[in-house]
């Protein structure tokens, strides 16, 4: 007894496996975590080293190279990329994508480890970098309060009232300073008391220490020894004793750190500064654990912050600034909306081709079984509802009801031929049955070498393929077993045939005779018809030119990311300045809901000149302009604003790649600075001169004002000092040290020695410091060095080892993302010296490895297809007349991205994939009954297709009718997410229409044409 038997003959099985497959997929769906993007353990760690006061070159030389030579050794390394900028440097590591990133990890530490490294360098830090774990939400904390104070209430207490929310993953106030105890020395008052900055450092070095001092026990107790040598507060540290002046004791008075220096209970070196409606304020990052509800999380968030507003000082307030998951939401709300009114449109469609409102409520409860089904599979996959996942769902709907129309659309026939509800349930799944297998093996085989492709976006593409393959597969299993059961009994208790339904046959019968005509006259000029359609479609292959090709369409999802940098070298203060006229300006757009700005390092950017500000724009539902025009208006606007570098782009890519989020984006390599600098200048201004490029801008800053400081080694050692003596007094003056830590509310602190700010901002003043030489006589270093003004880098980029430039921008304006890369490419090779290379990066990158993972994981899918059909149709040769369908498909869906100015990206290509999987299934219903009719008795091939492919039009028609109509909702509309759903959408309806029209011509054409080459050689074999 088979499944459709079992089912027909003991219903309660079918219904139960129903009930099951609803139940427990509506349970996994309220469990399944929420995000923007699929989880993907992204294969990347990052190494971060500081090195307070140190140049780029110095960190290039003294730092990063040594780690890099280290590094070279662990396996699967792809890309290394270092970073040196004034006082610290960093290195990201690129794995291949199948290296456990967790032992890499343990790799990358044993290897530093081994590397011998400068005292004064802090120890570094390596973290894994995934996109998933990018913020948020960002919120900011204005007060009128002092910044230390504020700043210290935020890390002691507020930080911990989010970090503890279930789903977060980490909550930081990066890039602001933090609190230090600030030594600040007094040279008048040093060199009064005859002293100099270093004896201020070894004075707290000796003089402010705490440890263990073991333990001891008499008959009845053990008593632990705690040496209390460490100052507890800013005054205890000022009354600490200077008892040595270079190295001497000193006996004529007796001085004090306080005598000396201003003690005072402070913060780091001011690197950024920020400000949030008017005020100034603390921006605090939210990060989510991986594999959590962002959506549920961000709730939970803004739950607290409502709840903490209730209790705050009054002095404070809170304000949720940017809140990413406000699009994730709005694409899953609008993801599942299109995909209830595709299930919705779809069965209107087939009960308009069955005329029956059974049969079309049999087949709408084939989308529940199948779609919630699948979501148990996602839930016990470690699967999230992101955008891919649902995507898969949205567009599989079509797919899923496939089956039940074909089988519903043949038990019906046979029913109306005279037999009984549970006969022709039978006969007729019994017959489609196989042409329905094939149909489905042949979609899950396009779907399933999804899952094998390469790279990043391999990844992400593996959750949109299972999710495929899970969902037809379920499809088959419900065709097979509940479909066939349902039909019976709707036949079994239904109403006698309505005038609708009469209606409906005899107009397929009609059109079904005049197909027929119509095929006589197209098989009769069989090979015209290959010939003619053939050239069609090599015709549209040239139109892939004249189609925009990008990695991700730019979306309006109600945010612009604006970033800003004033001149190499410009003060925090004077870029701060330039950020409030930027704010001045931004306030007055109507478009604009709010924002907040960030100076210097953080949010991105490591350098005092740079200026981040995220505007929220009101939703677009409320507003007439686009994101882009809102940015071209806001362009003209900022024009106003010199001295400052401001470029603009929105967040499509956010989650997509690990790299730069820019459209444009690639990098120069070579050994010469000034060699890649040159030519990369010579790019930007080709494509900007070609109108191709807008915001061009390059990370590679040239003309920081640098103070070169020269040892005159004659006149130091005629005066009895060290080098190092003059190294160690610059690094405690100017730079600033780290000497000592403080314990300070169960805490530890930096203790920080260094000259006030206002007593060094000239190059006499540096002169003016004393140093102590060897006969204890303090030297100024106007009389030990030479000094001149120079201009150096901003920061040095390495690529494997490489030095490199890299050039990021915007397209502009009516050319896409890959002429503009295709073109950056050619100029390059025209100008690029040897030993000197071109390379995309980014999102830029993803473009090109997207496409190539995709177009072979295409061809690998047909071919996988050819291998099922063939062995499903036990031929060689029919499944070519299947597969001739596919060609046209293509065509349809280049013809609809260029007739509708769309562009063919990473959407459009899943639709795409979707498309091969769709347009075989109508050549498998012609093909497949066209045989059964050949085996039932029918000789002349020709007249076998005659009959055999006008029954099997209405399917056909139901089936490309229904696939459209699906589509049609991704189509429709203008919410957030719309910019990716459009161009996936009309692929599939184009391809759908163009390849429908083909199949029913060129299919049965081919069919003929190949039939000659059939094998009929079969040998019988008695068991």
């Amino acid at each position: 007894m088979n499944l459709i038997s079992l089912s027909i003959r003991r219903p309660v099985f079918a219904w139960v496996v129903m009930s099951a497959l609803i139940i427990f997929g509506a349970i996994s769906f309220n469990r399944l975590g929420v995000s923007q993007m699929p989880d993907v353990d992204f294969p990347v760690l990052s190494v971060s080293v500081g090195y307070e006061g140190a140049s780029p070159e110095v960190v290039e030389a003294e730092i990063l190279d040594p780690i890099e030579q280290a590094l070279l050794s662990i396996e699967g390394i792809e890309e290394m990329r270092a970073s040196a900028r004034q006082g610290s440097g960093s290195i990201t590591l690129n794995f291949d994508i199948n290296r456990n990133v967790d032992v890499a990890l343990q790799e990358v530490q044993t290897a530093i480890s081994q590397v011998r490294l400068p005292e004064d360098v802090d120890p570094p830090v390596i973290r894994k970098r995934n996109p998933e774990e990018s913020p948020i939400m960002f919120i900011a904390v204005t007060t009128e309060k002092p910044l230390r104070e504020s700043l210290q209430w935020v890390e002691s207490y507020l930080l911990d009232q989010f970090r503890f929310i279930p789903g977060i993953g980490e909550v930081d106030v990066g890039g602001f300073s933090s609190r230090n105890l600030r030594v600040w020395p007094d040279l008048e008052k040093l060199k009064r008391a005859d002293l100099t900055v270093v004896d201020i450092l070894d004075t707290i070095q000796s003089q402010h220490l705490e440890s263990a001092a073991g333990q001891f026990a008499d008959d009845k107790k053990e008593y632990r020894v705690r040496w209390l040598g460490e100052a507890t507060t800013a005054q205890e540290v000022g009354n600490i004793r200077v008892l040595r002046r270079g190295g001497q004791l000193i006996q004529d008075r007796t001085y004090q750190l306080k005598d000396v220096a201003m003690i005072e209970d402070g913060l780091s070196d001011i690197r950024r500064r920020a400000k949030a409606d008017g005020k100034e304020a603390i921006t605090i990052a939210v990060r989510k654990q991986r594999g959590s509800n962002e959506v549920e999380l961000s709730e939970k968030v803004r739950a607290q912050v409502e709840k903490l507003k209730q209790t705050l000082p009054k002095e404070y307030n809170l304000i949720v600034n940017i809140d990413f998951t406000e699009s994730t939401k709005a694409v899953v709300d609008t993801t599942v909306h299109k995909l209830v009114i595709a299930a919705i449109v779809t069965i209107l469609v087939c009960f308009f081709f069955l005329g029956s409102i059974q049969a079309a409520v049999n087949i709408l409860f084939s989308i529940p079984t199948s779609i919630i089904g699948t979501l148990t599979i996602l839930y016990f996959s470690g699967f999230t509802l992101n955008l891919f996942t649902l995507l898969a769902l949205t567009l599989s709907i079509s797919i899923v009801v496939d089956d039940a129309i074909m089988l519903l659309e043949n038990i019906v026939r046979h029913y109306r031929m005279g037999k009984s509800a549970a006969q022709a349930a039978y006969d007729g799944s019994m017959e489609i049955l196989p042409a329905a297998t094939a149909a489905t093996l042949a979609v899950v085989a396009v779907f399933l070498p999804v899952v094998f492709m390469s790279g990043i976006t391999g990844k992400f593409f593996f959750q949109f393929g299972v999710t495929m393959s899970a969902a037809v597969l379920l499809s088959l299993l419900e065709a097979v077993t509940i479909t066939p059961m349902r039909a019976a009994l709707f036949m079994r208790t239904g109403p006698k045939t309505t005038r609708f339904e009469l209606y409906l046959e005899d107009l397929f019968h009609k059109i079904a005779q005049g197909y027929q005509k119509i095929l006589h006259v197209t098989l009769a000029y069989s090979k015209t018809i290959i010939t003619v359609s053939t050239l069609l479609f090599i015709v549209s292959i040239f139109l892939v030119k004249y189609v925009k090709q990008e990695f991700v369409p730019q979306q309006d999802q109600n945010i612009i990311i604006l970033s800003g940098q004033t001149p190499t070298g410009t003060s925090i203060e004077r870029t701060y300045d330039k950020a409030l006229e930027i704010e001045n300006i931004i306030k007055t757009n109507k478009h604009i809901d709010r924002f907040f700005v960030s100076v210097g390092s953080g949010f991105g950017s490591s350098g005092v000149n740079s200026i981040s500000m995220p505007l929220y724009l009101k939703p677009r539902e409320t507003r007439k302009e686009t994101h882009l025009n809102i940015m071209t208006e806001l362009r003209k606007e900022l024009a106003a604003v010199k001295g400052v570098r401001i470029s603009m782009r929105d967040n499509s890519s956010r989650g997509l790649t690990s790299g730069r989020q820019d459209p444009i984006s690639f990098n120069l390599r070579g050994p010469n600075l000034d060699v890649l600098n040159e030519k990369s200048k010579v790019i930007m201004k080709k494509l900007e001169d070609e109108g191709l490029t807008a915001e061009l801008d390059t990370d590679f800053k040239l003309g920081l004002p640098e103070f070169l400081i020269r040892p005159d080694r004659e006149a130091m050692a005629a005066k009895g000092v060290a080098i190092d003596s003059v190294a160690r007094t610059l690094t405690a003056t100017v730079a600033g040290v780290r000497s000592s830590q403080i314990t300070s509310d169960g805490r530890r602190y930096d203790i920080r020695v260094k000259l006030p700010e206002d007593r060094v901002t000239k190059a006499s003043d540096i002169e003016k410091i004393e140093v102590r030489n060897s006969f204890g006589l303090r030297v100024p270093l106007s009389e030990l060095v030479t000094t001149e003004d120079n201009e150096t880098y901003q920061g040095i980029t390495r690529l494997n080892r490489q030095r490199a430039i890299g050039v990021f921008g915007q397209p502009a304006p009516g050319h896409g993302q890959g002429e503009v890369l295709q073109r950056a490419e050619i100029i390059a090779k025209e100008i690029l010296p040897e030993g000197y290379s071109f390379n995309l990066e980014g999102a830029a990158a993803g473009l090109t490895e997207s496409f190539k993972s995709l177009t072979t994981a295409l061809i690998l899918g047909i071919l996988v297809a050819y291998m099922i059909l063939a062995v499903q149709f036990n031929s060689f040769i029919h499944p070519i007349s299947i597969l001739a369908a596919l060609p046209f498909s293509v065509t349809g869906a280049m013809l609809i991205l260029w007739g509708t100015d769309q562009s063919l990206n990473l959407f459009s290509y899943i639709g795409l994939v979707v498309l091969m999987g769709i347009a075989k299934k109508n050549s498998i219903l012609l093909v497949e009954f066209t045989n059964h009719v050949r085996s039932e008795g029918e000789k002349n091939i020709l007249e076998a297709l005659t009959k055999a492919c006008p029954i099997r039009l209405r399917p056909i028609l139901m089936t490309s009718v229904a696939t459209i109509a699906a589509a049609l909702p991704l189509v429709i509309g203008d919410s957030i997410g719309q910019e990716t759903r459009t161009p996936m959408g009309l692929v599939i309806i184009g391809g759908t229409l163009v390849s429908t029209i083909f199949t029913l011509f060129v299919v049965p054409s081919l069919y003929l044409l190949l039939s000659k080459f059939e094998s009929h050689n079969k040998d019988e074999i008695k068991t």
